[in-house]
């Protein structure tokens, strides 16, 4: 008998994946310019200029037995050193090269940081909305995933609620910000909260919790807004962050996990990070990819494009009537559905050809994801079909 947890998830894909699945069905029954998919968080801006240029070069220039070669384990520790060197200069921040491992983008930094973190039955809180993934890499590293409502109205953390979720069998903390879905941006004083309840809870109790802040949308941020560096705000806090949204390059799988320096026992860590990356089998990231990023720190996609995109969908959805959460980054807009029932709103936008996503595997029920990183041409061809869906609620 195969282990049936895992074909169960290999049979039923995520929510979001099976709207993207459907989407291109229909984009080749009907035309792709007349189906509007907002499912996937797949960036539409091309990488910048300096990826390319700096590709071109490492693969003319660079020893080819060394560009496609294996890296020790953990990383090229010559791009580890560029990394720390830069959080240093951008965040003041007590990182080290040795404390960094290089991934195959987010998703392996938090399994593998999960993995090195938790004991069987364990549990880990986020905050919703959240990732769907964080229960499935949750779960398979043997613990349990607490959802913790945010703040009504505002999505920012609940310090609370989030109390009261702690206990004994609290190992770990995951935030998300900007936030997929909501593309909320922590403000400084949540975080501030958030890591005072955290140091109260382990003077009360002796119960040492672990922050991971999961950071792809770290510089895709609108105006003067900030996000806080998690690791000068809590010394047991380990940041996972990819590239992909950054850089426009999910399809290359390159990111990192940081430990924080100034962990009373932040080698004992590490060591369980190379242990679990070991035996995940998450080891020596794309050589050249790992080359490529550290040439190329600092540099960002054109995030104008999806600043422009939210304000169009914004201003015109809640003219419409919608209600949304104004997002200070990411590319996400989270819309209160039109009825209660998400689902069945998201099923009812498909007849306008509209792909949204349901939020209740976000952990927030009556809400719908709305995935704005497509061209500005499909954000206003949609907005017809926006306001039709609407009025078809007005019309009932």
């Amino acid at each position: 008998m195969f282990n049936q947890t895992n074909v169960k998830l290999g049979k039923v894909r995520s929510v979001i994946r099976e709207l993207f699945e459907y989407g291109k069905k229909r984009k080749a029954e009907i035309g792709e310019e007349n189906v509007f998919d907002f499912s996937l968080g797949n960036p539409s801006v091309p990488a910048p200029k300096e990826v390319n240029e700096e590709l071109v070069k490492l693969i003319n220039d660079a020893d080819p037995v060394f560009l496609h070669g294996y890296t020790s384990a953990q990383g090229d520790l010559g791009v580890r050193t560029a990394i720390a060197s830069d959080l240093k200069a951008r965040f003041n921040a007590p990182v080290k090269a040795d404390l960094i491992y290089m991934t195959c983008g987010a998703a392996a930094s938090l399994c593998i940081t999960l993995n090195a973190l938790l004991n069987s039955g364990e549990e880990v809180i986020t905050f919703a909305p959240f990732f769907p993934e964080y229960s499935v890499f949750t779960a398979n590293a043997g613990g349990k995933l607490v959802k913790v409502d945010s703040e009504e109205g505002t999505f920012q953390p609940d310090i609370e609620k989030f109390k009261a979720a702690l206990n004994d069998k609290t190992r770990a903390v995951i935030i998300n910000s900007p936030n997929n879905p909501s593309g909320v941006v922590y403000t400084e004083q949540s975080i501030k909260s958030l890591c005072a309840a955290l140091e109260q809870h382990e003077r009360a109790t002796g119960n040492r919790v672990f922050l991971i802040s999961d950071e792809p949308y770290r510089e895709l941020v609108f105006g003067e807004i900030k996000v806080p560096f998690v690791m000068n705000y809590y010394r047991d806090s380990v940041v996972c962050y990819s590239f992909s949204k950054s850089l426009s390059l999910p399809g290359e799988r390159i990111g990192y996990i940081a430990v924080n320096a100034d962990m009373e026992d932040s080698g004992e860590l590490y060591a369980g990070i190379c242990g679990a990356g070991r035996a995940l089998g998450y080891v020596c990231a794309p050589n050249l990819f790992q080359q490529l990023v550290s040439k190329v720190l600092g540099k960002t996609a054109d995030i104008s494009v999806y600043k422009q995109n939210r304000d169009t969908l914004y201003n015109a959805l809640t003219e419409y009537g919608y209600t949304a959460i104004k997002p200070d980054g990411a590319f996400y807009l989270f819309v209160k559905a039109l009825e209660d029932d998400a689902l069945a709103f998201a099923e009812r936008a498909k007849e306008f050809e509209l792909l949204v996503v349901p939020a209740d595997s976000f952990g927030v029920k009556g809400y719908i994801r709305i995935a704005y990183c497509v061209s500005p041409e499909t954000v206003k061809r949609s907005l017809p079909a926006f306001k039709a869906l609407a009025e078809s609620y007005l019309n009932k």
